[in-house]
């Protein structure tokens, strides 16, 4: 059984590549959460909460993804953290194994940098339920216990997204990406333009306070079972 895809050693090789492309020239400082010892042990704590909790299901999940689809289980992608700095996210596969390299077929109906397509045809029967549930983001908990990502932050943005920045887009990477955040509360897939995504992503660094965070948990919670602004 394949856990990995075949482009996961280009993904390691990239790391290096895409990392000049996830940098700025610009002075970007941190936001005061990404240092804050409670936020991080909030975050320890539910990841290990979160990776048991996949543990559980990784294996229904894998036979599904298995046996609707060839290819991996898991999928990973280069993306930009805490002052652009690239890291490997995870999750499970949700598309077709050369769902990538289809991506420049499929029209993107998001407004700005980020892409969305509400009916793309790259993803699986399987990928639409995990998606649908959110289930495919679980491995994200192993980048949340690594310190990459936290429960709450941004939405972590591709190499190739980054490099069309200006000054006020780069101000959402002051915070470390997260698993929820203000996007997942606000609509989830309902909200395709990017402006308003740094708005929300800005909006959130002036609100933020451990408390904050805890009520966009409970509300991301809340969001999933719904099912609201799913795709």
């Amino acid at each position: 059984m394949m856990l990995f895809s075949n482009t996961m050693l280009e993904n390691v090789s990239s790391l290096f590549s895409f990392s000049k492309n996830c940098s700025s020239n610009i002075n970007l400082s941190v936001h005061i959460s990404a240092h804050s010892k409670i936020k991080r042990i909030i975050d320890i704590i539910g990841a290990l909460v979160g990776l048991f909790i996949t543990i559980l299901i990784f294996i229904p999940v894998a036979i599904a993804i298995k046996k609707n689809s060839q290819g991996p289980i898991l999928y990973s992608q280069i993306r930009c953290g805490l002052q652009g700095k690239p890291f490997r996210i995870w999750k499970f596969r949700s598309m077709y194994n050369d769902a990538d390299q289809k991506k420049h077929l499929v029209e993107n109906q998001a407004k700005g940098h980020i892409f969305k397509n509400n009916a793309d045809p790259r993803i699986t029967e399987v990928g639409h339920f995990l998606r649908k549930t959110s289930l495919d983001e679980f491995p994200q908990f192993w980048n949340v216990l690594t310190g990459e990502m936290s429960l709450v932050g941004t939405r972590p943005p591709t190499p190739d997204e980054v490099q069309w920045y200006n000054e006020r887009h780069w101000l959402r990477l002051r915070v470390k990406p997260g698993i929820t955040g203000e996007w997942q509360v606000n609509g989830r897939s309902l909200v395709d333009d990017f402006e308003e995504v740094v708005s929300l992503d800005l909006d959130y660094q002036r609100k933020w306070s451990i408390w904050y965070d805890i009520s966009l948990i409970l509300a991301t919670i809340k969001v999933v079972l719904h099912r609201k602004g799913a795709h």
